[in-house]
């Protein structure tokens, strides 16, 4: 009698590597999601450099959680490539070595970005500055950091894009994923792209309300992908024939 059972003896060890891409990408999101979104939403009024620097001076604190955040959420952006390039590797080594590449190429632009966050902390305790700036000049500068910060975030979002298009494609080529999540992370790339470009083309692209839908395409794969590999890993894709 002739049957069909899986069998993988590698399966079990990258079943633990999924679950540790899951746990670094769930690192990525929620520290992603501290600094870039909650954290500015509290401290920042965009409209209002005296109530933005009057917030982050009363909540130091908090601002500083913001910016261990975005270095928590890098660190682990760094080492999340290269635990899936373990799961990948046997797909498709070619375009593992694209993923990590787009991925490493943005590190350095979203590290040096980062001084801008430290240039304020700076700003607001050094009494240095109150020689040379007043009270207003000050107010000013920290909204000119930001603004400089926001800049160098939409910089990084072409790289943050970009990676999502390899690794997207190793998922729907893998077989031991399911392939739904490696259409909606390719398009998740040129969601991240359409906006980057249309923002950098057109003055008035974000008037257009297409940004926001497009915008949503990423975080839509990038948490699927995320819960899944976390909780479900991969699936067992070799079987074999066996004699009965």
């Amino acid at each position: 009698m002739v049957g069909i059972f899986e069998k993988d003896t590698n399966f079990g060890s990258n079943k633990r590597t999924a679950r540790i891409a899951g746990i670094l990408y769930l690192i990525v999101v929620i520290t992603g999601i501290v600094s870039l979104g909650y954290i500015p939403k509290k401290l920042i009024v965009w409209e209002d450099k005296v109530a933005t620097f009057n917030n982050i001076l009363k909540n130091e604190n908090l601002y500083r959680i913001g910016v261990f955040s975005s270095v928590l959420c890098y660190l682990a952006f760094i080492f999340l490539p290269l635990v899936l390039r373990e799961l990948f590797k046997s797909v498709n080594q070619f375009v593992v070595n694209a993923m990590i590449v787009s991925v490493l190429v943005s590190i350095p632009v979203s590290f040096i970005n980062l001084q801008n966050k430290y240039i304020i902390l700076d700003i607001i305790h050094k009494e240095e500055y109150l020689k040379i700036y007043n009270e207003s000049q000050l107010q000013s500068l920290v909204i000119f950091h930001l603004n400089q910060y926001e800049y160098g975030i939409f910089i990084a979002t072409f790289f943050w894009g970009l990676w999502l298009f390899p690794f997207g494609h190793l998922v729907y080529k893998s077989g031991f994923i399911p392939k739904i999540f490696g259409i909606l992370l390719m398009l998740g790339c040129f969601g991240y792209i359409v906006n980057f470009s249309g923002n950098t083309l057109f003055p008035n692209y974000q008037d257009w309300g297409i940004s926001r839908i497009i915008g949503k395409i990423p975080s839509i794969a990038e948490i699927g992908i995320c819960f899944w590999l976390l909780l479900f890993g991969i699936k067992n894709s070799k079987k074999i024939e066996y004699e009965k």
